[in-house]
């Protein structure tokens, strides 16, 4: 059995966030390089069909 401490589960949390952010930063700008839109939910589960590019310029700026 593997005992984690909640610093240890803390950390790995961090590390996937960062991951899926780093993930949806280079799936946005791919898509804005080639022109193209996203399906994205209004917040009250209604999709719509946004351009890459102008969610690029919603998203924080890229960690270094």
């Amino acid at each position: 059995m593997i005992v984690q401490t909640k610093t240890d589960i803390d950390d790995l949390s961090g590390r996937i966030i960062k991951g899926v952010n780093k993930g949806l930063r280079k799936l946005v700008e791919t898509t804005a390089a080639n022109d193209g839109s996203l399906v994205v939910s209004d917040g009250k589960g209604n999709p719509q069909l946004i351009s890459a590019k102008e969610i690029l310029k919603t998203l924080p700026k890229e960690e270094l």
